[in-house]
């Protein structure tokens, strides 16, 4: 596991206050791997997932500093979106 997906854990646990997600998201940052937010937190992964968000390293970083909501990047391109959009933008309301 790299250092980035380590630390994005860590970040999205923190966002998450160690609370649980509703549904099961995946995201998978290009070139350095995937983590899972479900139910049980955080965690690095590659399961399966009712969404998949994939973004570059630099993207997936200005989403979790907030200098980027995860709508605008979605809509710029910067983040594809897979699967459940419902539970998607609830991630990004998470997120936000």
């Amino acid at each position: 596991m790299s250092d980035v997906v380590t630390a994005a854990v860590e970040a999205l646990g923190a966002k998450l206050g160690g609370e649980g997600f509703d549904a099961t998201a995946k995201f998978e940052i290009s070139g350095e791997g995937a983590l899972i937010i479900d139910a049980d937190g955080v965690r690095a992964g590659d399961d399966d997932a009712d969404v998949t968000l994939t973004a570059d390293q630099e993207t997936f970083q200005a989403i979790l500093d907030g200098e980027l909501n995860a709508t605008a990047a979605f809509m710029s391109g910067k983040l594809a979106v897979d699967g459940d959009m419902g539970a998607a933008m609830r991630l990004a309301s998470v997120l936000a």
